[in-house]
């Protein structure tokens, strides 16, 4: 790839190569959003979900070939994706097994794979050197927004309420597992909470899972932060510019949507 390496951040990820005939049509009847439709060199963020929609694994799709696609997705969630796509595999012809590779994120325009964790221009490079400090990324993610697996991401946690369903979900595709509750909630319901930003005038560092308060009444959760940042669910009462305490901190609370 010709990409000038301007400011890079080491992310650490976990790959699942499926290859074979039928690896575009089973990844389309598994993952929530059109594989089908990527274009070779082209990529697609995703899910893997239960029959409930609680998020398995946040996924890129990456299309390499015909019959040959790479998935990233989070360290600790290789195995899992791996496991679970070889379980619900049957008679479709693919092979699915893990690959190494380090990956880097980039900030600015180039090739690579685009990624919108940022807020800025940004994409990932598979082998290449990173130079700047994990810190400084994570900062970047909590400032955009952006759900983390572990963090923002887990079994309590539906896509609708992390902003998922907005970068990796279809409504036009066919049946893929979670695929009903996700309707029903986008078509006919509103999540109760979500996921929102929260500014601190110093540099306060809430623990995850630190109580958010309106007043005297418990309105959210801290999910992640950094000094003077932090990412939380709130319930959708709680309109942006609200003041809110934290720790006995004053907090601002801005939309992490887009």
């Amino acid at each position: 790839m010709d990409t000038v390496l301007t400011r890079s951040y080491r992310r650490p990820r976990a790959f699942v190569r499926v290859a074979g005939a039928d690896a575009a049509d089973y990844l389309e009847r598994m993952l929530s959003n059109e594989i089908a439709t990527l274009a070779s060199g082209e990529s697609r963020e995703a899910l893997l979900l239960t029959p409930k929609a609680r998020v398995i694994a946040p996924l890129v799709v990456l299309r390499r070939g015909e019959d040959d696609f790479l998935l990233l997705t989070e360290p600790e969630l290789g195995e899992v994706v791996r496991a679970q796509l070889v379980r619900g595999r049957f008679a479709a012809k693919c092979e699915i097994q893990p690959e190494e590779h380090t990956s880097t994120v980039v900030l600015g325009e180039g090739d690579g794979i685009p990624t919108a964790d940022y807020g800025v221009a940004a994409h990932e490079v598979l082998d290449v050197d990173a130079d700047g400090e994990a810190a400084e990324l994570e900062r970047l993610r909590i400032e955009a927004g952006t759900p983390r697996f572990g963090a923002e991401i887990d079994d309590r946690v539906l896509p609708a309420e992390a902003g998922l369903v907005e970068r990796a979900v279809s409504f036009t595709k066919g049946c893929y597992p979670g695929q009903e509750p996700i309707a029903r909630l986008h078509y006919r319901g509103r999540a109760n909470r979500r996921l929102a930003i929260l500014e601190f005038r110093d540099d306060h560092e809430p623990a995850a899972e630190a109580e958010v308060r309106l007043g005297e009444k418990v309105v959210g959760r801290i999910t992640s932060s950094v000094p003077g940042l932090a990412l939380a669910y709130v319930r959708n009462e709680v309109e942006d510019g609200v003041e809110v305490g934290v720790d006995g901190r004053p907090g601002k609370v801005r939309s992490a949507a887009g």
